[in-house]
Order: C-alpha cells, then sequence, then structure tokens
C-alpha cells in the first residue's frame, strides 16, 4: 500500500496469538494485491481498465465499494472511490484493512494492541494494565514537533494532510486540491469509517468544521494552512495530561 505498517501487541506470545499475527500480515499483503492502484495485475486496476468487473473479483472488492459508496453518500460526495475519474478505493480501504487486522489479532486473545499503517491506527484495549494507548500527533508544518498527543482505549486515528505527498487530495465536487488544510486526524471507534472520513474532511476544506461537529461519531483536530488549528468540542477530553 505504498508505507510501512507495523503491530504492537501487549500479549502472551501462545500459539495462537503468533499464528494470529502471521494470519494478519497475510491478509495485508493480500489487500494490497487485490487493491492495489499501482499493480497493473491487481483486481482494482483490471477493474479500472474495464478487464474484469466486480462479479469476477474477490467477494471483499464488491463490500469496499458498498462502502465507498455509503461514505460518499454520508458526506455530501466529498468522498467518491473514483477520485480523477479512475477507481481507486484507498482512501477507505487501508483503514478497513487495518481494522481487519485488528480484529484477527483480537480474536486470538491478543486483547490490548495496536495495528499502524502509515500514521493511522486501531487501538484495542490498553498500552499496560490501567493505562490508555498514548498517540502523539505530528505537526503538518514541523514533523519534529507534536501538537498533540491522543489518550484512548479501542480507538481508530486517522490523518489526512498535505505533510508527506503535497496537495494530493482532491475534492471531487470541484475536482481541483483541497489546500484550505495542512492536515486534519479525526477519532472514533472503527478505523474503516475513521480513515475514509478524516480524507473527506480534508476534501471538504473549511466546511469540515461544521461538518465535524455535527457528526455523532467522530471527534477532529485541525490544522489550517495558515498554522492556525480547530477542534470539534470533545477532541480535548481525548488529550493525555502533559
Amino acid at each position: 500500500m505504498g508505507t510501512v505498517f507495523s503491530f504492537v501487541v501487549r500479549a502472551p506470545r501462545t500459539p495462537s496469538v503468533t499464528a494470529a499475527l502471521a494470519q494478519a500480515v497475510a491478509w495485508l499483503h493480500h489487500v494490497d494485491r487485490v487493491f492495489s492502484p499501482y499493480r497493473p495485475d491487481s483486481q482494482i486496476t483490471r477493474l479500472a481498465e474495464g478487464r474484469a468487473d466486480v462479479d469476477a473479483c474477490d467477494p471483499e472488492v464488491a463490500e469496499v465499494l458498498r462502502l465507498c459508496a455509503e461514505i460518499g453518500h454520508a458526506t455530501g460526495g466529498a468522498f467518491t472511490a473514483e477520485p480523477g475519474g479512475r477507481l481507486d478505493p484507498s482512501g477507505l480501504v487501508k483503514g478497513w484493512a487495518i481494522e481487519r487486522a485488528s480484529d484477527i489479532l483480537h480474536r486470538a486473545g491478543a486483547r490490548d494492541h495496536y495495528v499502524n499503517g502509515g500514521g493511522d491506527l486501531q487501538l484495542r484495549g490498553e498500552a499496560a494494565p490501567g493505562e490508555p494507548w498514548r498517540i502523539g500527533l505530528a505537526d503538518p508544518h514541523d514533523r519534529s514537533r507534536l501538537i498533540a498527543v491522543v489518550s484512548g482505549r479501542d480507538l481508530a486515528i486517522a490523518t489526512s494532510g498535505t505533510a508527506e505527498r503535497g496537495a494530493h487530495i482532491v475534492d471531487p465536487r470541484t475536482g481541483r486540491p483541497s489546500t484550505a488544510m495542512a492536515s486534519i486526524t479525526l477519532t472514533g471507534r472503527h478505523l474503516t469509517e475513521v480513515d475514509a472520513l478524516a480524507t473527506a474532511a480534508f476534501a471538504m476544506g473549511e466546511a469540515a468544521r461544521t461538518w465535524a461537529e455535527a457528526h455523532p461519531r467522530i471527534e477532529a483536530l485541525a490544522v489550517a494552512a495558515d498554522r492556525s488549528t480547530w477542534c470539534t468540542p470533545g477532541f480535548d477530553g481525548l488529550l493525555a495530561a502533559s
């Protein structure tokens, strides 16, 4: 998927947990083979080029496209599986794949862990007995410093921004890159939703604040292109004590 994945697992190294970790890694490689828009032989590439139809693909493809359509509807068209007019559901796939990998570990008894894919995380359980996970959020204008530290249990965190890839997120409603923000971080329970919504919120630009404040399942922290910041009222409750 063009990024680094990592696992932090706080559990005894039992055979079931070891096998689950291997299964989770295999799952992520499978997702890359099926959904990568950079692989000429992936099912998504073949769909995009008209060399296959959905019925000929793995069942996960239809599931992902359905989820993309639902997010697109929920965000008033700010999210799409066809950015630039070409099929590419990457804005949802990474979070969906990470959440599934986390589920594999959880079912095997690894109740306390997180899976990190390029800075998007699915947290489960605790970092230590009685201690929540603590996740630092980098300043998009200066990657050497943090703008906040989020603390929580059973939490999903996703960030969309320009720090690593420049102005690459296009508002599908206008066809132009969104430049009002440098980054926006969303938190919620499920990374499938949170990751896709972070992409949509970034595309919304200044309208993201009103939208995020009205959303019942997420909190948000945004850094604007002019370095100003805003957050939803509930985000303060997620900040770790200094």
